[in-house]
């Protein structure tokens, strides 16, 4: 009578009908995917993917600064770590205009000084489950202040993005017109930076520095694969980023997995299926059509 009992609706919902905290975390995954997505899509559109990578985990030292001042706060680790981002992000383009050095390089280098540097402070200064929790995060924990900021973060982001649609559109793909037609590139790639930079902090709240970029990156590179048009890949990428969360909660719960990892692995999932079967350029399509030719 027990196993007869268990219905899909029950798998499904009764976590969330039944525990706050499970609530909380859906809510997390929603207002996260809401301002990342799109971010995620124009830095996959710019081919600047692994910046998104860099800046994550560059938020570490200004969080652990931000930790080691005032403890678990809200405010000053954020502040920190938003901080610490932006100065990574403007140090490497910095160099990248001074010196022969590729912008990859030059963030992978800040990138890593600052990782290293992030996790010494908090080794130094805190305990070993401290630095998991500035690492990994702890989505199933957030409270009504880390919930307020992640919405805030995604409502402004959506508006920016409507107010800076096309001037972003023509930098991402050709910015060299934008600045000959006054476009004043640098203030929209400037904006463009904070918005991404933003979108990470309110993310490192719930998933930690090392894994805040997941919601932002593994979707956008996903949706390439089912669509070609801009305002379509954010959509898609949304999408498949709300569903990760959701899947990789009730994973989390079932299997009494840690929640972040479980929400990395079912993007992660998805995008392989996405790498093998969609239908833009997918490893299946690629070999039908081909197939298709050689017949």
């Amino acid at each position: 009578m027990a196993a007869s009992s268990v219905t899909p609706s029950s798998l499904l919902l009764q976590p969330f009908a039944d525990y706050g905290f499970m609530r909380r975390a859906l809510v997390a995954t929603l207002a996260l995917s809401m301002g990342s997505a799109p971010i995620g899509t124009l830095l996959v559109l710019r081919r600047m993917s692994l910046m998104g990578d860099a800046m994550g985990h560059a938020l570490l030292p200004g969080a652990a600064l931000g930790f080691i001042v005032a403890g678990f706060s809200l405010s000053a680790m954020s502040a920190g770590g938003f901080i610490a981002a932006l100065a990574v992000a403007l140090a490497a383009g910095y160099v990248t205009r001074v010196t022969a050095q590729r912008e990859d390089a030059s963030f992978a280098a800040f990138y890593l000084i600052a990782l290293a540097l992030g996790v010494m402070l908090v080794s130094t200064h805190g305990s070993s489950v401290d630095l998991m929790h500035l690492l990994f995060g702890t989505i199933l924990a957030v409270d009504d202040a880390a919930l307020l900021l992640m919405a805030s973060v995604a409502s402004l982001t959506l508006v920016a993005l409507a107010v800076l649609y096309r001037p972003l559109i023509v930098e991402c793909l050709d910015p060299g017109f934008l600045r000959n037609v006054g476009g004043r590139g640098h203030l929209v790639h400037g904006a463009f930076l904070v918005l991404t930079v933003a979108n990470l902090v309110a993310g490192f709240q719930a998933l930690g520095t090392l894994m805040a970029v997941v919601l932002m990156m593994l979707p956008a590179t996903a949706a390439r694969f089912w669509t070609g048009e801009v305002w379509s890949l954010a959509l898609v990428a949304g999408g498949i980023s709300v569903l990760s969360g959701f899947a990789g909660l009730l994973l989390s719960f079932h299997a009494q997995w840690p929640s972040g990892p479980a929400i990395v692995l079912v993007a992660g999932a998805a995008y392989l299926f996405s790498l093998l079967a969609g239908p833009h350029d997918g490893l299946l399509w690629r070999l039908g059509r081909r197939s298709h030719r050689t017949v």
